[in-house]
């Protein structure tokens, strides 16, 4: 094994985060770095930038923009609004009624926005001051918040799912979102559990139960939001469009809705384009940065070299699974969602397919092992956004985390160790 460009390589990208320089310069700085190793200074920077370019140069990342377009459009044409209310009719009444709709709301909201930012923002303005005004902490708030939010990027449509397709290699973008589905729904009910006993245990108010003509007058309040969910979905798995044609077809039908509520109008949909573009472009620079750095990591072989040395500790299928976990949560950490998805995919596949673990199954165990790195310091984008919402300090939330971050980890460990929960759904329609 050649040590030094991986060396070169963790040295230069550790170093450049810790002096605060943007995640998408640090891969590609320190890509060039370990290149530099092997090859001339040229032909290093050339294919840094080509790598670059062609790196953007695919048909189905053209659904990232259109899907992040149709959670803006949702996430302001009054979407959660009604969400909300359906979910306050189906829960409001048990212990932490507040908290089991943000939950509720937020799968919802994830499953039909594909974001957790979208999620985590509408969740938080909107239902954060009611929890408040009920007697919940603003720190319980915002705990329930932040870590429910992440849901929606394991139920589709799901951005960072279509990413890993594409870094694994063609991954079923199909299987991918019918196999998000059973873990996604697992992960919010273990949180529903875990919010409502800490709700009881301080004493938290609890809501009026609803009437059976409420329920049904919030659903049909509901129904245009939720039916998204079947024209975009059942279109992908009954194969009548690509997830591409899917996420603008999403795109219409939101734009559609929107002017249906009366929520957007032809003056807010500038600032709402503009809003888009711009998350569309920090989302493509690291996509475009990290498939730079996969390819220098390929050229100087360090998956095989790390494949090899994992294997060399133990044939063990759950030992391995253990170790690329703990990494893989250690990674999520200091590392973005979408780069990590990109430079660990290459890695990490290999060695799993060797044991015989099937692509989909792992796509869905890296991505909630990521999800869980978007609720920590020092880079949890979502766990910034819902304290920023929340008007509160990341050092006062982390007591009503954890107990939140432990279900979360139970259940990777269970998706991990129980493959089914991810492919039956899969399995049903031959994906």
């Amino acid at each position: 094994m050649e040590y030094i460009p991986i060396l070169v390589l963790v040295i230069s990208f550790i170093g450049l985060l810790a002096i605060g320089t943007p995640v998408a310069w640090s891969i590609t700085i320190s890509a060039l770095l370990t290149m530099l190793v092997s090859i001339p200074a040229l032909p290093a920077f050339t294919t840094v930038a080509q790598r670059i370019g062609t790196g953007l140069d695919s048909f189905a990342l053209l659904a990232i923009p259109f899907f992040i377009l149709s959670g803006e459009l949702m996430n302001k044409g009054g979407i959660a609004h009604r969400l909300i209310a359906f979910a306050k009719t189906l829960v409001g009444a048990l212990p932490g009624g507040l908290a089991l709709i943000n939950i509720i709301s937020a799968m919802l909201m994830g499953a039909i926005a594909g974001s957790a930012m979208a999620s985590a923002s509408a969740m938080g303005s909107i239902l954060g001051p009611e929890m408040e005004k009920e007697g919940y902490s603003r720190e319980f708030g915002a705990a329930v918040n932040i870590t429910s939010a992440t849901t929606g990027l394991l139920i589709p449509p799901s951005n960072v799912l279509i990413v890993y397709s594409l870094a694994s290699g063609g991954a079923s973008i199909a299987a991918l979102f019918l196999a998000g589905y059973i873990p996604g729904i697992l992960t919010g009910l273990l949180l529903m559990l875990v919010a409502s006993y800490w709700a009881r245990k301080k004493g938290y108010k609890v809501g009026k139960r609803s009437t059976f003509k409420n329920i049904l007058k919030t659903f049909i309040d509901a129904i245009p939001s939720l039916f998204m969910l079947v024209v975009v979905i059942g279109g992908i798995v009954t194969g009548m469009f690509t997830a591409t044609e899917a996420s603008a077809i999403a795109v219409l039908y939101s734009v559609i809705l929107g002017f249906i509520y009366k929520e957007i109008t032809f003056k807010k949909l500038p600032q709402i384009l503009l809003d888009s573009s711009s998350t569309t472009a920090i989302v493509m620079l690291l996509i475009g940065a990290s498939m730079s750095m996969s390819w220098a990591l390929s050229f100087e072989n360090i998956p095989q070299d790390i494949s090899t040395g994992l294997l060399s500790i133990s044939d063990n299928k759950i030992m391995i699974l253990l170790i690329i976990n703990l990494l893989l949560l250690f990674v999520g950490i200091f590392m973005d969602m979408t780069p990590a998805v990109l430079i660990f995919t290459p890695i990490f596949l290999p060695v799993v397919m060797k044991l015989g673990l099937d692509p989909v199954h792992f796509g869905i165990i890296m991505i909630l092992n990521l999800c869980i790195g978007l609720c920590t310091p020092p880079v949890g984008s979502v766990l910034f956004v819902g304290v920023g919402i929340a008007n509160t300090t990341i050092e006062k939330v982390i007591k009503p985390l954890l107990p939140l971050f432990v279900v979360m980890i139970i259940a990777l460990f269970l998706i991990t160790y129980f493959p089914q929960l991810s492919l039956w759904l899969p399995g049903l329609f031959d994906l």
